[in-house]
């Protein structure tokens, strides 16, 4: 799936200070480290539910126009534009009174608008871009159970700095901040 991000979120949905508290750091000496390490959780928990948890742009990249176009990263907040190579090979972007956008199904959906007819592209690769926003919008708006999940990621992360610690169980992604996660995740039947 083309897809490439735009602009990045300005925010995280688990902020440092609440970071800290859940793993009991007092110091600022490591401040970095665990900011870091939330942008990581953030992208895990992403990665994994197949969404977008703060609003962030994207570009969606298709060959040819479908009925309807598949948004693949929810929640949809916004189509922002589609742009596509004309038969002459010029870019052009579609007004928005061509399609509809559907920002209530569980991925967004672009449709035509009635009467309408997609024009035409040129046959290659990436000839419609579809930018659009998604996310659940600022840190409060994130569900609840996204955040412990992207906690419980961080403590694991920031417990086991190394790939391998001699005479330590070996430890992958906690089970519980997956099974907090499934109900979120976007699959595709």
């Amino acid at each position: 799936m083309p897809l490439q991000l735009v602009t990045a979120p300005t925010s995280e949905p688990v902020t440092l200070t609440e970071a800290k508290s859940h793993l009991r750091v007092t110091a600022t000496d490591e401040d970095t480290l665990i900011t870091s390490l939330i942008v990581a959780a953030r992208q895990w928990a992403e990665n994994f539910t197949g969404r977008a948890l703060i609003t962030q742009t994207w570009d969606y990249f298709l060959d040819v126009f479908a009925d309807p176009i598949e948004i693949p990263l929810p929640p949809l907040v916004s189509i922002d534009s589609i742009k596509y190579v004309d038969n002459d090979g010029v870019t052009q972007t579609l007004a928005a009174t061509e399609y509809t956008v559907d920002t209530a199904a569980e991925r967004g959906l672009v449709r035509l608008a009635y009467g309408k007819s997609w024009p035409g592209t040129r046959t290659q690769a990436n000839a419609v871009t579809v930018r659009f926003t998604a996310g659940y919008g600022a840190a409060a708006a994130v569900p609840g159970p996204v955040k412990s999940a992207c906690l419980l990621m961080l403590g694991e992360l920031y417990a086991r700095r190394e790939t391998a610690l001699v005479g330590a169980p070996v430890a992958s992604v906690p089970v519980s901040a997956e099974y907090l996660l499934w109900p979120y995740r976007s699959l595709r039947f």
